[in-house]
């Protein structure tokens, strides 16, 4: 089976560099006119660079069509502008991989809320913004792949990440939602939770051959696979060094207190029947919680 973007555009934001040129490229050969967006700042979003454009550079002498775009991810009208020229140009969206982020790391005690929020403003309402960019077009087409970027950081979080934890574990809890509505146009939407050697992780202190092993293209495999026409849906996917993995979020039966036991102390003389994974399950949408909350206090009842 070969995956092809032929007649599809793509919009690739953060682009200019690391994992984003690697998906643009790709996208690219496979056939998609790609919009490299870049605001073309350092790491931690300062400064402008010609990024985007040295992309759109590499995918033209290669044989492809892409135009560079260096609007600003937070700013929404920005991104609407950014949508509306590729329409202009080639007649919709049918891809969007939200990729741009910074960094301004910091443990929580010593961090400036206005660093907390920068992070947030950039990873998840940037993409909200991209996304709502794009929404009603694929709406209109009957087609849209859309692709998430959140973090282990996100899911399983990290030391001086609190700002870009929570903005991930925001991301992931987006697509679970726009899955379910984008369900009825033939929007699909994932999350993807890369492993790679970086500008972002050049520092961390990696040992040379596993950075080295950490190569963005061996990401963009996963990316590219989510956002093509027999992606599934709704999934969390972690992809590093050729490893790729799926993360879920799970609940467990769970069990139903009678009224005296519902108190502190009956949660904690319950407490290892309320964590027992056995019989766990993957929910597709939050009423099943409400679902399976019925279901124990029906067992209790009879």
């Amino acid at each position: 089976m070969s995956i092809s973007f032929k007649d599809q555009v793509a919009i690739v934001t953060g682009a200019g560099g690391g994992l984003g040129r690697t998906y643009a490229l790709e996208l690219a050969k496979r056939g998609a006119k790609v919009v490299v967006n870049d605001l073309g700042g350092s790491r931690d979003g300062t400064g402008h660079s010609d990024a985007a454009l040295k992309v759109v550079e590499e995918i033209k002498a290669a044989g492809g069509e892409a135009m560079s775009n260096g609007g600003n991810v937070a700013e929404y009208e920005q991104m609407v502008e950014m949508v509306a020229k590729a329409k202009e140009a080639w007649g919709g969206v049918h891809v969007l991989i939200n990729n741009a982020g910074i960094l301004r790391d910091k443990s929580f005690s010593k961090m400036e809320m206005a660093d907390f929020d920068l992070v947030v403003q950039v990873h998840l309402m940037g993409s909200a913004n991209c996304t709502k960019a794009v929404w009603e077009t694929m709406r209109e087409q009957n087609y849209g792949r859309i692709l998430m970027t959140a973090s282990s950081t996100g899911l399983f979080g990290n030391f001086g990440q609190a700002n870009y934890g929570a903005a991930k574990l925001g991301l992931a809890g987006l697509t679970k939602t726009l899955a379910i509505e984008g369900a009825k146009n033939n929007i699909k939407v994932n999350t993807l939770a890369p492993v790679a050697g970086t500008r972002m992780t050049e520092d961390l202190g990696m040992p040379e051959a596993f950075f080295q092993a950490l190569a963005p293209e061996n990401v963009t495999p996963a990316a590219v696979y989510l956002v093509s026409e027999d992606a599934p849906t709704n999934m969390i996917v972690g992809a590093g060094a050729g490893v790729y993995q799926a993360s879920y979020i799970t609940l467990t039966p769970g069990v139903a207190l009678k009224p005296e036991d519902r108190t502190a102390e009956g949660i904690a003389a319950n407490w290892d029947k309320i964590t027992d994974r056995n019989g766990e399950t993957i929910p597709q949408s939050g009423a099943e919680q409400s679902m399976a909350i019925m279901a124990q206090l029906q067992k209790l009842a009879g």
